[in-house]
């Protein structure tokens, strides 16, 4: 799944909406005043789970003179994201063809297929499928090693929308977070946590032992707000240290 070329007729077509659409549209705009706040022009940010590239598009403008890394394991979104990154010139984005969990290595990544015979790839995750998917090897690495690898010497905001694995990429990633103390925004889901044997509450116990604070994204008109985050909730969770250590 590399490239368009590999997929069916009806998949292929497809692919040029699904590019089209990454290419022309912004959408999560207004997650920007929220961004704002945790993303300097000089920030390094890690978008994981950057699926077509939107949430990339938007933290880029914003860490201008930062750094984006654009987690993305899956051959068909991969396919899009660099050709979107390419076709906006965005040169503070590096694209990581890698997922993040809690060890190196291999895994399967699960990529639903639609009734329409179209990939349902903002959906892809690892672990098992019920529904009709195509499967494909990916490669892992860890948070932790990430940063050594890059000699980060900071990391401001991370964006996960990795289908269940969120816990995972933490347990990965314990010393950088630790160690750089950046807001995080999560999507948090019961049943797509289970997939990895994980739970809500176990994000909260992550959190609450370094000290963070949660808060959940409420949408609102055409814009959000934060409310306070009930323990073990779901949505789109904002998490913040409450003081720098």
């Amino acid at each position: 799944m590399a490239d368009a070329a590999r997929l069916s007729l009806r998949a292929r077509l497809s692919w040029c909406a699904h590019f089209w659409k990454a290419a022309t549209q912004q959408h999560h705009r207004a997650y920007a005043p929220l961004f704002r706040r945790f993303v300097p022009r000089n920030a390094v940010v890690l978008d994981v789970g950057a699926h077509a590239g939107q949430f990339t598009k938007l933290l880029a403008g914003l860490a201008r003179d930062g750094q984006v890394y654009a987690f993305e394991p899956g051959g068909y979104a991969l396919s899009i994201l660099r050709r979107v990154a390419a076709l906006h010139r965005l040169r503070n984005v590096e694209i990581v063809p890698m997922g993040l969990s809690d060890r190196a290595g291999g895994e399967t990544l699960s990529v639903p297929v639609k009734r329409s015979g179209s990939m349902g790839f903002g959906l892809s995750h690892l672990g098992a499928e019920a529904r009709t998917s195509v499967a494909e090897t990916i490669a892992l690495t860890t948070l932790d090693a990430f940063a050594a690898e890059k000699k980060l010497a900071r990391l401001d905001f991370i964006k996960a929308d990795i289908e269940g694995w969120e816990m995972r990429m933490l347990a990965g990633g314990a010393a950088a977070v630790a160690r750089f103390r950046p807001a995080l925004l999560l999507e948090v889901q019961a049943a797509h946590l289970a997939r990895a044997g994980d739970t809500p509450a176990g994000l909260w116990r992550f959190f609450g032992a370094l000290d963070y604070e949660a808060q959940l994204v409420v949408p609102e008109g055409r814009g959000i707000r934060l409310a306070p985050a009930p323990a073990a909730c779901e949505g789109d969770v904002l998490w913040a240290p409450r003081k720098p250590r």
